[in-house]
């Protein structure tokens, strides 16, 4: 309940204070009740057996929290949160050699990927030239290591489990991505924003500028 309350912003009801199992369930069901509430439909996720520690359960319900709040509001050109989250991607990164992103795991396994996305936007962070594909370990742990310190992304992949293993979890890539995405699209509509008002500020000032010269050559 209080994770929700945090990444919603908003408050649920308040817990049961018991320790006893109806006490837990009642309060699982609250935040059920609240994720479902926000239209998520949830499947076969039961208060009891979040209770009873089942984990695949769990981890379910987990998904699903981190879906809704962290990747469902992404949009571009109209497509699910997975297709335009990859979409985004491609078009960031298509102008990086040995970039070619078709999908969330495979295509980050050498670490360039998320180094493209990073250098695309903060070129200074990242000299993307001196980068090898031979070099999974370092590419990864650069553009980790960077996404931590300047980004305020925390590194939530392991590079050792993303090399080792055949097919790294699509689910982890995804939401690792989505952290990129949510850092890098705030600040360019901040900047759009600040764009928009020295625009207007722009006008004012010709406006003034034109009103003094009328007023300059009407009294002459």
């Amino acid at each position: 309940m209080l994770l929700l309350e945090v990444i919603s912003g908003e408050t649920l009801p308040k817990p049961d204070r018991g320790k006893m199992r109806f006490h837990k369930i009642a309060n699982v069901n609250k935040a059920l009740d609240f994720i479902a509430s926000k239209g998520v439909k949830l499947v076969s996720i039961g208060a009891e057996e979040i209770v009873d520690g089942n984990l695949k359960m769990t981890l379910g319900m987990i998904w699903t929290i981190i879906l809704r709040f962290a990747i469902q509001d992404i949009s571009v050109e109209e497509m699910t949160a997975k297709e335009g989250l990859l979409l985004w991607c491609q078009r960031k990164t298509a102008p990086y050699k040995n970039v070619n992103v078709q999908n969330f795991h495979l295509s980050f396994k050498d670490g360039l990927a998320f180094c493209a996305l990073i250098h695309r936007h903060r070129p200074d962070l990242i000299d993307y030239n001196k980068l090898s594909k031979d070099n999974p370990l370092q590419n990864l742990n650069t553009a980790f290591d960077v996404a931590e310190k300047y980004l305020d992304i925390p590194r939530m992949l392991d590079p050792e489990d993303l090399i080792n293993t055949p097919k790294p979890d699509e689910r982890a890539v995804m939401t690792y991505v989505s952290c990129y995405y949510h850092a890098f699209q705030g600040a360019q509509q901040a900047e759009t924003a600040a764009n928009r008002i020295c625009k207007v500020l722009k006008v004012n000032q010709e406006n003034e500028r034109l009103m003094e010269e009328y007023e300059r050559l009407a009294s002459d």
